[in-house]
């Protein structure tokens, strides 16, 4: 199989690091965010835009409100989907996979990690619920942070969710929209990947 240059290598979630590595170096704003898509309880699909935080070595992570539209969907099914697309390089890929919430030392770093005012807010908005105005947002925002204090801890309803795919495909533009594409598939009950070339 001609799988060389951008596409050289024996594990996907490597060559998605690279991949997302480059765009880090041209891509104007957020070059890790993926839309991300998941089925409610109609089975009608919902896809919104999120920021993936890591490439681990099995999975992709991300952070959200679990009782969001989000939450509750890949709650109820275990699965999502997202396509991270970058027009600076003319590339994407796209994953399927199933998902499972990641609750423990990592969460609670990321937290951590982020500035005061978002770690209020996550405390603050009842993420997807209606709202009668920014400024009962607002006010919330001010009893959370007279009731949390400097440090609030993660909240319980807020964590990472880890999807652990079974199919992924790296795409590249190509001339003439003879696109270059690359399907990796995990052998069923297995964790070896079958990987083929599609046509475009």
């Amino acid at each position: 199989m001609d799988r060389t240059g951008i596409f050289a290598g024996e594990n996907p979630f490597h060559i998605a690091r690279a991949w997302l590595a480059e765009a880090e170096k041209t891509e104007p704003n957020d070059p890790n965010a993926i839309a991300l898509g998941t089925v409610d309880a109609q089975g009608l699909p919902n896809v919104r835009m999120v920021l993936l935080k890591e490439i681990a070595d099995d999975a992709f992570v991300f952070y959200t409100n679990y009782d969001s539209a989000k939450g509750q969907e890949i709650a109820a099914t275990g699965t999502a989907a997202f396509v991270m697309h970058w027009k600076s390089l003319r590339r994407q890929v796209r994953v399927r996979g199933t998902v499972t919430r990641d609750e423990g030392p990592g969460a609670d770093a990321y937290y951590a990690s982020r500035n005061i005012q978002s770690r209020l807010g996550a405390w603050a908005s009842r993420q997807s619920q209606p709202l009668s105005s920014r400024t009962a947002l607002m006010a919330e925002v001010a009893k959370v942070t007279a009731l949390k204090g400097p440090n609030p801890p993660r909240p319980p309803f807020w964590g990472g969710f880890r999807i652990d795919p079974v199919e992924i495909e790296f795409w590249a533009d190509g001339a003439f929209r003879l696109h270059d594409r690359f399907r990796w598939r995990k052998d069923r009950g297995g964790d070896s990947w079958n990987v083929q070339r599609l046509n475009p």
